[in-house]
């Protein structure tokens, strides 16, 4: 077939987080659509909580006598932190990736290494001869 990395194909940048390698913008797609799915799943479990001024009440009741409805509230409650704990980390992980491609640069590291000969001075123009006032 040809070489992987032909003279038009530059090399894959990759990273690497907790062990994972992925391509450059593979990992980042990935932790995304989980970010979105979490951030989908967030919103539905709140919405299913039954509040104080009745929200939606989808979550009350007794679910067919499966949970009480302190065991669902309980439930509820432990699943949204869940959540939002598992939002949190990948809200950090996306910023960190975000700010792995650039790296901080400093004016000194573009100073040239030697110093540029020192030039003579300009000298100044003559100055100009006044005008003659101009009469009215």
């Amino acid at each position: 077939m040809g070489a992987r990395h032909g003279p038009l194909r530059r090399p894959v940048a990759r990273y690497s987080i907790f062990g994972m390698v992925w391509g450059e913008h593979r990992m980042e797609s990935v932790i995304l659509v989980i970010h979105l799915l979490i951030a989908v799943g967030l919103v539905g479990v709140i919405l299913i909580q039954r509040s104080e001024g009745g929200g939606l009440g989808i979550g009350g009741g007794t679910m067919g006598g499966m949970m009480s409805t302190r065991g669902t509230a309980n439930l509820l409650t432990r699943t949204t932190g869940i959540l939002a704990g598992c939002f949190f980390a990948t809200s950090i992980v996306l910023a960190i990736l975000a700010g792995g491609h650039s790296r901080p640069a400093s004016i000194i590291d573009t100073l040239p290494a030697s110093p540029a000969a020192p030039t003579a001075p300009a000298q100044p123009a003559a100055p100009a001869q006044p005008a003659p006032p101009v009469s009215q």
